[in-house]
C-alpha cells in the first residue's frame, strides 16, 4: 500500500514539475504563441501583465496543490500514526492565512487592473517623437480593407507599418460585428457597423505578423486573415510608391464590388482612394433605411 501511494505521489510531483517547466517555456516565448512572443510596445506590456497576474495567482494555486498532496499522503488509510484533530479548523492563525493572503492578492490585482486599464487603453495615443500614421480599417465579408488617407492609397488583407512609429487605427465594419487583432503587436478592438473605434499600436521589430478576425460571426470569418508587415521608413515609403503605380482606384463602384461577400486569395492594392469612403460607410448605418450617403465615383 505504501509503495502504491509513493508512486502516486511521485507521479503527481513529476506532472507538477513538468507543467511548471512547460509554463515557463511558454512565457519565455520558446513556443510560437503569438501573444507570448510580442513584437510591439503594447503587446510587450500586455505579455508582462499576463505574466505578473499569473505569478500572483500561483501564490495561492501552488500552496493549495502542495497541501493537497501532503494531506493525501499524511492521512492515507495506511498511516496509523496520523493524529486525528477535528478542531483544527477553528485556528485563528489558519483563518488569517486563508483569508488575508487572497485579500492581499485581490487588492494587488485590483491596483494592477486600474493602472493597466488606463495605460493600455486602446484609445490612448502612444508617446513618440515621430508623427503617427493614420490607417482606416473597414471589416468586410470576409476581408479587411485598409485605407491610408494621408498617402491616398489602400490595400486589402495587407497592411504596411513603419518600425518604431505609432500607428493610429480607426476601425469600423460594413458587415456583422467583428474584431480587429494583430496578436504580436497588441490587443483586439471591435469593428462595429455605424461606429468608429480606435486602436494605437507600434511595431518594434521588422517582420511579417499575422492578423485576423477575433470574432467569429458565421461562415467565412475563420479565414478572414491578413498580413501586417513592419519595415523601415524607407520600406514604407517604397511600398507607398509601388502601390501608387497600381492601375486600380478605390471609388464607389470598386468599393461596391469589393464589399460583396467573398474571400480575397491575394492582397489587392489601390493607387487612389475616395476620401469620403470611410465616413460614408459609417453614415450608411446611421441614416434612414434605404438611403446611402453620396460617395465620389471618381477621384477628384
Amino acid at each position: 500500500m505504501k509503495k502504491q501511494y509513493a508512486r502516486i505521489l511521485v507521479g503527481l510531483g513529476i506532472l507538477g514539475i513538468g507543467g511548471a517547466i512547460v509554463a515557463a517555456m511558454l512565457f519565455m516565448g520558446t513556443h510560437n504563441i503569438a501573444v507570448l512572443n510580442p513584437k510591439g510596445e503594447i503587446a510587450e506590456q500586455q505579455r508582462h501583465l499576463m505574466l505578473i497576474t499569473t505569478l500572483l495567482m500561483l501564490i495561492v494555486v501552488v500552496p493549495v496543490f502542495m497541501l493537497t498532496f501532503w494531506v493525501v499522503w499524511r492521512y492515507r488509510a495506511g498511516n496509523k500514526k496520523a493524529t486525528y484533530s477535528p478542531e483544527w479548523d477553528r485556528s485563528r492563525i489558519a483563518e488569517m492565512i486563508w483569508w488575508l493572503v487572497p485579500l492581499v492578492i485581490i487588492g494587488v490585482l485590483a491596483g494592477i487592473t486600474w493602472v493597466s486599464s488606463h495605460r493600455l487603453d486602446p484609445y490612448r495615443p502612444l508617446t513618440s517623437e515621430k508623427s503617427p500614421v493614420t490607417i482606416k480599417v473597414i471589416a468586410l465579408q470576409w476581408k479587411w480593407l485598409f485605407i491610408y488617407p494621408e498617402q491616398n492609397v489602400a490595400s486589402v488583407n495587407f497592411v504596411q507599418l513603419p518600425k518604431d512609429r505609432p500607428v493610429n487605427f480607426e476601425i469600423t465594419a460594413d458587415a456583422p460585428m467583428n474584431s480587429f487583432w494583430i496578436p504580436q503587436l497588441g490587443g483586439q478592438v471591435y469593428a462595429m457597423a455605424g461606429m468608429s473605434t480606435k486602436l494605437h499600436l507600434m511595431g518594434n521589430e521588422i517582420g511579417n505578423y499575422k492578423g485576423s478576425s477575433a470574432n467569429l460571426s458565421g461562415e467565412g470569418f475563420a479565414d478572414m486573415k491578413f498580413t501586417a508587415r513592419v519595415g523601415t521608413e524607407a520600406d514604407f515609403s517604397e511600398w507607398v510608391k509601388e502601390v501608387k503605380r497600381s492601375p486600380a482606384m478605390l471609388n464607389a463602384a470598386t468599393y461596391s464590388a469589393l464589399a460583396q461577400p467573398g474571400k480575397e486569395a491575394l492582397p489587392t492594392y489601390y493607387a487612389t482612394t475616395d476620401p469620403s469612403l470611410y465616413d460614408s460607410v459609417i453614415m450608411k448605418y446611421m441614416m434612414p433605411k434605404g438611403t446611402m450617403p453620396a460617395m465620389h465615383h471618381e477621384q477628384e
